[in-house]
This record gives C-alpha cells, sequence and structure tokens, in this order.
C-alpha cells in the first residue's frame, strides 16, 4: 500500500468517526441508523434464505451476513483498520494488506450511505416503502454501485486467498503478534473469511449470485419499486 493510499483510507475511516460523532449527539438518529442496519441485515437473510440453506454456501451467505450486513458494532475492528494502516505492510502479506484495505473501503462507504439514508427516514419502524423512500432520498446511484463493487472485491480477495496454501499456517501464526500488537479482532476476521471460503471451494458462483441479486435490487428501487 502506496502512502497517498494510505492516507486516503485515513481519511475515509476519520469519516466514519465524525458521523458516529454526529450520531452519538443525535439519539433519535443513532436509533433510526441501528434500525436501519438490522433491517438491511432481515433484508439480506430473506433474499438469500436458498443460499442460506445450501450447504455449500450457507458458510459464506452467514460470513457475509454478519461480516458486510451487520448491525454490529465495528468500532474495534475501524479503530484496528485506522492503527494498522501506516505499517500495514510490516505485519501482513501483501494480499491480506489489499483485502484490508477493500473491507474497510466498504465498510466507511456503508457507514457514510446508512447514515444519509436514517437521515430521511421518519422512525425506527421501517416498512419497505419507507425503505424505498429513502433509499431514492439518499440517491448516490454511483456509490451504491461502488458498495457492490466493494463487496464483490473483498469476496474476491478472501477467494484469492484460500489458492495460497501456505497462507493459512502465515496466518495462524500470526495469532500471537496480532494479539499483542491489538489487532485480534482484524485477525479473527481473516481467519474466519479464510476458513469460509476455503469450505467453499470456488466462490465464483456464489459472488455471482450476491451481484446479480444486489445490482437488481438497486435498480428496482431507483425506479420507484
Amino acid at each position: 500500500m502506496d502512502e497517498l493510499s494510505a492516507e486516503s483510507l485515513l481519511k475515509e475511516l476519520r469519516a466514519v468517526d465524525a458521523e458516529r460523532a454526529r450520531r452519538a449527539a443525535d439519539p433519535e438518529l443513532d436509533a433510526r441508523v441501528q434500525a436501519l442496519k438490522a433491517y438491511q441485515q432481515r433484508r439480506f437473510a430473506d433474499t438469500y434464505a436458498d443460499l442460506l440453506a445450501h450447504p455449500r454456501y450457507e458458510a459464506a451467505t452467514r460470513f457475509f451476513l454478519h461480516e458486510l450486513y451487520g448491525p454490529d458494532d465495528y468500532r474495534q475492528r475501524d479503530a484496528q483498520f485506522a492503527r494498522v494502516i501506516p505499517t500495514l505492510t510490516r505485519l501482513f502479506p501483501d494480499e491480506v494488506v489489499d483485502t484490508v484495505a477493500r473491507l474497510a473501503r466498504l465498510h466507511a462507504l456503508s457507514e457514510h450511505l446508512d447514515t444519509r439514508m436514517a437521515d430521511h427516514l421518519l422512525s425506527p419502524d421501517i416498512t419497505p416503502a419507507e425503505y424505498a423512500i429513502a433509499w431514492r432520498a439518499c440517491g448516490e446511484p454511483a456509490s451504491r454501485q461502488r458498495q457492490i463493487d466493494l463487496t464483490m472485491a473483498v469476496g474476491q480477495s478472501l477467494d484469492r486467498l484460500t489458492a495460497k496454501p501456505l497462507l493459512r499456517q502465515t496466518l495462524r501464526l500470526m495469532r500471537g503478534p496480532a494479539q499483542v500488537a491489538g489487532l485480534g479482532t482484524l485477525q479473527a476476521f481473516l481467519e474466519s473469511g479464510f476458513d469460509t471460503f476455503r469450505a467453499m471451494r470456488g466462490a465464483g458462483e456464489f459472488l455471482a449470485t450476491v451481484r446479480q441479486r444486489e445490482e437488481a435490487l438497486a435498480r428496482t428501487l431507483f425506479n420507484g419499486g
């Protein structure tokens, strides 16, 4: 990761911190954001109910559901991103650095879009119609496409990591140093992602399905559906 890319990523993470500070100062906004995240996780589970029921794809779908779409508090992981970015290549292999960078960018963009949507919600009691109205009021179609592209990039990166037989052993050996460095949450994400995608034995069909359905949903919402 070059200096320019690292600074750009840190800027995005600082923007997330600013949004969290704004939410903390406005409990009603924060409640709408949290309700929105929970709604979107339920929507994802419904959209991919068939993959959740599929022996090959269940684990990967749950990984996306909880690591990329969930209402969990990612402040600890974000703080680890921000702390490790300036010296990321000293601890993690290049392939892992790329995965972490894509995940951080996806999370920063998703936080921005969630806050923008919550600004247009009337209450935490979200109906499908209210969700669609807030989606269109938020707008930013290019950012929505970027969100999907980054989700695919994270999945593709994890899939590529599984093709490197020594990397799993490397990750296991990094457990101790990562804990000492205060990067345990980030380490756990990487190990879980690696194991999940390795068990899937090829993520092409899974990722193509997610892209097709997410892009179709975005088109429907922007067109008034």
